[in-house]
This record gives C-alpha cells, sequence and structure tokens, in this order.
C-alpha cells in the first residue's frame, strides 16, 4: 500500500518508521528541512521537504497514487487542508489529527475522511486504568462485553507455574483466554504447554463482568483509589484531570513552573495544585501518600515522568502510570516499580492502523513492550475461515483467535467454537502472522 504521511514528528515518525518496516511504501512530507533531513537517516521511505498541505508538493509525493493520506503534522489547519486537497488529487482514503475540538465540529464539507485526536484517546485510556489499579491494558471490545486485561503476573496469580493446559478444568466458573505472555522482551502466543512465570506481562481475554476475577488470575491485588496525583501541565494532563475529576476522584497537580500553575489552578478549580518539581521527595511526602494514591505522570520529559512515578510509588502510592516518548525505554523499565506507561504514539498507531489492514477491521490495538497487535475484524462470507470450527481453521503460529462479537453477543471462543459470516474476530497476532490472518479471513 503507498501511504503518504503528512508530518515528521513523534507520532508522524513512529508511523512512517512502524509501517515501512512492515514493507508499505511510505512517503514522509516534513516542512522542517533538518527534521527531514535527520529522518531521511534513519527511515527506509522517500522523504520530501516542503507543506503538505500544498498542491505541488502532494503532486510530487504522488498522493494520486496513494491507497491513504495520514496527515499528522503540529497544525490541526495544514492537516485538515492537507486531506482535503489530497482528496481532490484522488487519494482513496484520509486520516487527519485534529485536536481542536471547535475545529473538529465545523468539519463538515470538508474532505476529510477521518478525524482522530490521540491526546484525547490517551486520557481516555489512563482514566480507565486509574479506576482499574494495578493493569497494565483494559481494553474493551463488543460494545464493551469483552476485555483485554493486562498486568505483571505475582505470586499471588493461581497459575504461575502450572501449564495453562493443566487449568482447564479447574478455573471453568467463567470464561477466560490466555492471549500472550511478554517475557524478558519476547513475546509468545499463549497454548497449552505454555508455563505462566511471575513477572511475565501477560493478557488474558474475558467478559467484561469478570474483570476483577481476571485480574485476579493475574495475581493483581487492586486498591479503591481516591486520589489522583497528577505530573505535568501538557494537553494530556489537562485532558486526564478533567476526566478523573468527573468521576469522583481527589486530584493533585504538580508542576515545577509557575505560570503553568496559575494556568493549571484556574482551570481545574477543584484540584490541589502544587508549584514545585514532582521528582524530589521532599515535595511528595508532604501529600502523605498512601496505598489509595495512584500517580500518573504526563509531562513531555520522560525523566521527570519516570522518576516522579517511582518516587510516589516508594512513598507508598498503589498504583504507578507514566508517559513515555521513547518507547525503547520501555522494555528496559519492566520489573522497576511502574505498573504501566502510556504513549500518544502508540494512541495514534491504534487509531490509524486499521486503515491499513486488509479487510473489514473495526479496531487495532498496539502495545508498548511488543509489536504483536489486537485487531478486531469481521468474517467476510466467502472467506475460508467461514464454517470452519477454530481447531480446524489454518491459523498461522503466531496468532489466536482470544474472542468473538456474533449479534449482539460476545464471548471467549473454545476450539470447537465454529466461525459465522460476518463474526466479529478478536485476534491477537505477531507481525510476521498478520498477513495470513488478514488473507483468512477476507475474500
Amino acid at each position: 500500500m503507498r501511504i503518504v504521511i503528512v508530518g515528521a514528528g513523534a507520532v508522524g515518525s513512529y508511523i512512517a518508521e512502524r509501517l515501512s518496516q512492515e514493507g508499505q511504501d511510505i512517503v514522509l512530507i516534513e516542512i522542517d528541512p533538518q527534521r527531514a533531513e535527520e529522518i531521511k537517516d534513519r527511515l527506509d521511505a522517500l522523504v520530501i521537504t516542503g507543506n503538505g498541505a500544498s498542491a505541488s508538493i502532494l503532486a510530487e509525493a504522488e498522493v494520486g497514487r496513494a491507497q491513504l493520506l495520514i496527515a499528522v503534522s503540529a497544525s490541526d489547519g495544514a492537516n485538515i487542508l492537507a486531506c482535503h486537497t489530497a482528496n481532490n488529487m484522488g487519494v482513496e482514503r484520509t486520516v487527519a489529527r485534529v485536536q481542536d475540538p471547535g475545529l473538529r465540529e465545523g468539519l463538515d464539507g470538508l474532505d476529510v475522511g477521518f478525524v482522530i485526536d490521540p491526546v484525547e484517546s490517551a486520557a481516555k485510556e489512563i482514566a480507565a486504568l486509574v479506576s482499574e489499579s494495578g493493569v497494565s491494558e483494559l481494553i474493551e471490545f463488543g460494545d464493551g462485553e469483552l476485555t483485554l486485561v493486562g498486568g505483571t503476573a505475582t505470586n499471588l496469580s493461581p497459575i504461575v507455574d502450572i501449564p495453562l493446559k493443566d487449568m482447564r478444568g479447574r478455573f471453568q466458573q467463567f470464561g477466560w483466554l490466555a492471549i500472550a505472555v511478554v517475557r524478558n522482551g519476547a513475546t509468545v502466543v499463549a497454548h497449552g504447554d505454555t508455563t505462566i512465570k511471575e513477572g511475565d506481562h501477560l493478557l488474558l481475554m474475558a467478559g467484561s463482568e469478570n474483570v476483577n476475577r481476571a485480574k485476579d488470575m493475574i495475581g493483581i491485588r487492586g486498591h479503591d483509589t481516591r486520589r489522583v496525583l497528577i505530573i505535568g501541565s501538557t494537553r494530556v494532563a489537562h485532558l486526564t484531570a478533567e476526566l478523573l475529576a468527573e468521576a469522583g476522584m481527589n486530584i493533585v497537580i504538580i508542576d515545577p513552573d509557575d505560570d503553568r500553575c496559575r494556568i493549571l489552578a484556574e482551570r481545574h478549580r477543584s484540584a490541589l495544585v502544587i508549584h514545585g518539581d514532582p521528582t524530589d521527595p521532599d515535595v511528595l511526602s508532604e501529600l502523605n501518600i498512601n496505598h489509595e494514591d495512584a500517580v500518573v505522570a504526563l509531562t513531555g520529559v520522560d525523566t521527570m515522568n519516570l522518576i516522579g512515578s517511582l518516587v510516589a510509588k516508594a512513598l507508598g502510592a498503589s498504583t504507578a502510570i507514566s508517559r513515555v516518548n521513547r518507547l525503547s525505554y520501555v522494555g528496559l523499565l519492566a520489573g522497576i516499580g511502574l505498573d504501566t506507561t502510556v504513549s500518544t504514539r502508540l494512541a495514534a498507531a491504534n487509531s490509524i492502523l486499521r486503515f491499513v489492514r486488509r479487510g473489514t477491521v473495526y479496531s487495532v490495538t498496539t502495545f508498548s513492550d511488543t509489536d504483536a497487535e489486537v485487531i478486531e475484524l469481521e468474517a467476510h462470507p466467502e472467506s475460508e475461515a467461514v464454517g470452519r470450527t477454530l481447531l480446524e481453521l489454518p491459523l498461522p503460529t503466531g496468532a489466536v483467535v482470544g474472542g468473538i462479537v456474533r449479534g449482539n453477543r460476545s464471548f471467549v471462543p473454545s476450539g470447537t467454537t465454529g466461525i459465522e459470516a460476518y463474526d466479529h474476530l478478536i485476534i491477537f497476532s505477531l507481525p510476521r502472522a498478520m498477513a495470513a490472518v488478514e488473507s483468512l479471513f477476507s475474500p
């Protein structure tokens, strides 16, 4: 697929790198000459220096031959105009990052196929993770009836050190399925001979009414969170504070800049705003942090986020969530005390990748510590999968069906479950298996 990406910032460069590694034909447009030169040195793609909203630059990128244009520059207006211009030049589909709610409401009549706001998506993800303390992932499918629950397996887990095939008769009181394990940076799709080890990053699928049971299986002992310490004054920090305040939680916001603190205090009237260094134990110790507290570090500086989170955790916070910009950090941070990390880059990828995948795809979820994906796609009536049971499917190694949405019903399947036309399949797949998965459920 030929894909034109406008903007080589944190989101654009990450998406370009990920898609180029998959063998997609990528053209990246960046207005900053220095940034464009930096990208050329490390990306297997055509990089064009210029304004991505310009018809002449888009013509140079041969956007008329592209199946998809992704506009993720720092300017909402430029992203909208790039999509509008590219659409008139013959591109098949367009996606624009638009962060201003007012602009999103005024797009009628403009040729923008799909609008994303990864910061808003990240804020919603963070709010959900805070509400379920201790989990690293909480991803809903099937109108919220199925949930993928992720977390670090502890010595409290009843399935640690026992092969999964020996678990089948022990925990039949609810439908659950071990999907995958990430251990020492390597991802393994779970099967009968898989043995979960303490410290593994474990992904389980279960009905949403059984999230607490799934947490018990992982060995997570959650705490009721009453107060959330938010570090930073970025847009994602503002949005997260609003969502958590609406959920009835007490909010404390800490930032080292006096002017930003004044803005925070004006915008978040019910929050306690503290001007101070969030990495300083003396500043945090004055808050009497305990197990009813969660810390969410959302500055634009990784080191400040990581240190602030770990200090708060050491002082007694039950949950520590840190924003990371360098995803290479994530594998190095396993086991040091963080419950999970969040990234606006991954949030953007989750919104965009479904336009790249083959077939009718409803959602794609990526992870910070593995390049695997969970994809929700529809079984086409003429695909080779329809009419077969899961055991009969030639599902490639590296993929597993974790859930099925059939009409108004959502469930965790077994090997004898048959595939019907228009089923929504929730599939965990390693990169090497994705093409075969897409082919299996497409006409």
